[in-house]
């Protein structure tokens, strides 16, 4: 009911706090959030469809390695970008040839946060954070491939070359690599003290944090590898021994003087601009002492991880006969959970794998060649400071056991015949699990099994209900999968991207799109067959139906 004069009457006091209070948690039914999770559900329920195909729209190759990242594929060293959602390749931008001094080492994708007022429009907008063999660091438009920000980070006595994220879209962090003297100056006996260093940096806008060295006088002589992850600062030695150590900390205790990007400074006799050529960035985190041991664990080869609610640990004994045995303990008291001790016994050429699921649920996936499992954390019955680890459900690769593991076989004419080996449990021959990945939006758990015999390899990527592992979806990759090659499928919405790399550096990319055709329409299309077109766009040639 409206008031006179059509105006609507204000809402009562309580309403609008009941308001607030259901927008502060995400339930306020105009907002973004909510018409972004409609869509994913409607887009979920079409690709789940039984009508509705994945096609195989276009092909490129090159001869250097092919990225993916949202909807854009980076070929030639990042220099050449094209879109992947057109049905058609579309080049977004290309650049000349760049330099071997101008060769992009690292990259990352950087997408603006929500909810926050920024500086300058374009930081709107998505870009890409790279890393150069000059220690430049560059942030280009993701779109146009224009230079919107340069930095310099050191000179030529640091060489960085990792990007990784500590928190992601928010702090990330730049590694050199591990600094090794040449030969002639270690038989000369010169020490080399400094093993890594590392550079933070807060994004969007970009400000530096702080950068520090790794030396063998704090952390010892067997440091092998370092990293910042949520705020941990990691340190991997040799013989499987991880420490971890609190990076808010080291920083609050060991910061000498902060700088902003920028700014003049005179430090240590020098005078520059923070993050100009010649100077760079100031090592202004001077470690002077061991931090506080926030955790340490051993483990085989160094496979460390943490996750679950409550915290836990994932770990591997650190002898060679618990390879493949996998250990969760308690993260506040080391206990071992109940039923913490996950083996599955697989006999194969390439190691099962076991890790925290990245929907956040706190359960953890573990992948054999003909099993996966969805593992859980609940808290024991009869006491409730254990937790016990239980199967969620399984997902088991479609092999026929009694014609592929029989070890004895009779003729036609009535032989038998014995064999006198057992088959891996990821022989080729079988189905086998390459590949399991979360796509987030959808709430999917995607795999990707392989078949292949002789020189023919046969792939499907598998859509499974996350909460329960049903089977929704198949969509078999045309293209044919050799298991000796190195793969990487992405599926994200509703684009399958499937990137191999052949002998002798040579590299292919096949775009899968999502087609809803009638049931009439995809009666002719099995009759009809698939016109392949080469055409060449900025000097490349591609292959599309």
């Amino acid at each position: 009911m409206r008031p006179a004069g059509g105006r609507r009457a204000a809402p009562r006091a309580p309403n609008a706090c009941r308001l607030l209070g259901r927008r502060a948690h995400g339930f306020y039914a105009r907002d973004a959030g909510v018409a972004l999770r409609t869509n994913m559900g409607l887009l979920r329920s079409l690709i789940c469809q039984e009508s509705t195909t994945f096609k195989n729209v276009w092909t490129t190759h090159s001869a250097s390695p092919i990225a993916y990242e949202r909807g854009r594929i980076y070929l030639d060293n990042y220099q050449c970008c094209i879109s992947s959602i057109a049905q058609e390749p579309r080049i977004l931008y290309q650049k000349p040839k760049c330099s071997k001094s101008e060769k992009i080492e690292d990259a990352l994708l950087l997408e603006c946060p929500l909810g926050e007022m920024l500086p300058n429009p374009l930081d709107y907008k998505s870009s890409l954070i790279v890393l150069t063999a000059q220690n430049w660091l560059l942030r280009l438009s993701a779109d146009s491939g224009e230079i919107l920000e340069k930095i310099y980070l050191a000179g030529s006595g640091c060489k960085f070359r990792y990007l990784s994220w500590d928190t992601p879209q928010e702090v990330m962090v730049i590694k050199s690599a591990q600094n090794k003297l040449p030969a002639a100056s270690r038989q000369a006996g010169i020490q080399q003290s400094v093993l890594f260093h590392l550079a933070v940096f807060q994004v969007i806008p970009l400000s530096f944090i702080g950068m520090l060295e790794i030396s063998k006088k704090i952390f010892g002589n067997t440091v092998t590898d370092v990293d910042v992850s949520n705020g941990i600062l990691i340190i991997i030695y040799s013989m499987g021994l991880v420490r971890l150590y609190s990076f808010q900390a080291i920083t609050e205790q060991f910061m000498e003087q902060p700088f902003d990007l920028g700014c003049e400074f005179n430090w240590n006799g020098q005078v520059g601009v923070v993050g100009k050529y010649p100077f760079g960035l100031p090592c202004n985190i001077k470690i002077t002492d061991t931090p506080p041991l926030l955790f340490e664990a051993s483990s085989l080869d160094n496979a460390f991880q943490i996750g679950g609610y409550p915290w836990h640990y994932i770990i591997t004994p650190n002898k060679k006969k618990h390879k493949g045995v996998f250990y969760i303990c308690s993260l506040k008291d080391n206990a071992l959970a109940k039923n913490g001790i996950q083996d599955m016994k697989c006999c194969s050429l390439e190691p099962d794998w076991i890790y925290f699921h990245p929907d956040m649920s706190g359960r953890i996936i573990h992948v054999g060649p003909n099993l996966i499992k969805v593992l859980k954390l609940k808290e024991v019955e009869s006491n409730t400071d254990q937790t016990e680890i239980s199967e969620d459900f399984i997902i088991v690769a479609n092999r026929e056991e009694n014609c592929v593991n029989s070890s004895v076989t009779v003729t036609a004419s009535g032989r038998v015949v014995k064999k006198r080996y057992n088959l891996l449990d990821d022989d080729p021959e079988q189905e086998t699990f390459k590949i399991v990945d979360y796509e987030d939006e959808l709430d999917l758990l995607s795999t990707v099994a392989v078949t292949q015999i002789g020189a023919d390899g046969r792939a499907h990527l598998d859509l499974h209900c996350n909460e329960q592992g049903i089977l929704l979806k198949s969509i078999p990759l045309l293209e044919s999968w050799d298991v000796t090659y190195s793969h990487e499928v992405y599926f994200d919405r509703d684009i399958v991207l499937h990137i191999e790399q052949k002998p002798n550096r040579r590299f292919s990319c096949y775009v899968y799109q999502m087609v809803c055709d009638t049931a009439k329409e995809d009666e002719c299309s099995r009759h009809e067959k698939p016109e392949r077109v080469f055409c060449k766009k900025g000097g490349r040639i591609f292959e599309y139906i």
